[in-house]
């Protein structure tokens, strides 16, 4: 949850390049990804965003429109909306 409030705050991100975390933190788009357990990426990704005040910039507007575009409570409710519609057809 945490990558997608900062996310939704417009920062950009820093994140384990894992499922669920590539979710929310596309790399090269809004996020930087490091390796799992390897925190001398960890430390060159904080230092690269924090050395890169443009790319900083870049990656927090990326972050808010993803969250817009794919997350706002508007779209999860339609979503969940037709994912019942669709079962309910199902068992019709």
């Amino acid at each position: 949850m945490s990558l997608l409030e900062a996310a939704a705050c417009g920062r950009p991100l820093v994140a384990t390049d894992v499922p669920g975390c590539r979710d929310i933190a596309r790399a090269d788009l809004n996020a930087l990804l490091v390796p799992v357990q390897d925190p001398g990426a960890l430390a060159d990704a904080i230092d690269r965003l924090g050395r890169d005040p443009q790319l900083r910039r870049k990656f927090g507007k990326a972050s808010r429109e993803l969250v817009e575009r794919n997350f706002s409570s508007q779209r999860i409710g339609r979503d969940v909306v037709a994912l019942y519609q669709r079962l309910l057809a199902q068992t019709a």
